[in-house]
């Protein structure tokens, strides 16, 4: 299996790459999202360290049961040969309806076949209210005329 753009990367298949995982993510479907990994991913997010896309689908569902009306905005941050670089933010609420922004910051690795073979992620959250959100796109794929981060002041 292979997932074009291929590496190495020009700051055009850069953005490429960023945004197919954006709408990917945005999809809230793990089995989805898991197949742009090689079968024996590496990731760290946050503390939590695992391999492998069945433990990248069990995360995700654990993620996204947890993490209700998630909406996600990545940005290229830098790249070079196989790597990209990306900053994001997302919102999403709790169980009790309490709002948060997320901020991080992902490094990713891929192999010759476009799949993400490494992923390194660094979040942080911050509680905001709900006249605060900048994401109130309907669930799913960020329209094409919404702003990015630098766009949003974020």
């Amino acid at each position: 299996m292979s997932r074009p753009p291929f590496p190495p990367f020009t700051a055009e298949t850069a953005a490429q790459k960023a945004r197919m995982a954006e709408d990917a993510w945005n999809s809230r479907d793990p089995d989805k999202v898991a197949l742009a990994y090689t079968h024996d991913s590496v990731w760290r997010n946050r503390a939590e360290f695992f391999a492998g896309r069945p433990a990248i689908v069990e995360f995700l569902k654990r993620k996204w049961a947890r993490e209700i009306e998630y909406r996600l905005i990545k940005e290229v941050w830098a790249w070079s040969g196989d790597r990209i670089a990306v900053r994001f933010a997302y919102e999403w609420r709790d169980d009790s309806g309490h709002w948060y922004r997320s901020y991080g910051n992902e490094n990713w690795e891929f192999d010759e076949q476009g799949l993400m073979r490494r992923r390194i992620a660094s979040i942080n959250d911050t509680p905001i209210s709900e006249t605060d959100r900048k994401f109130r796109w309907p669930q799913g794929r960020r329209p094409d005329d919404h702003p990015g981060l630098g766009e949003l002041g974020l």
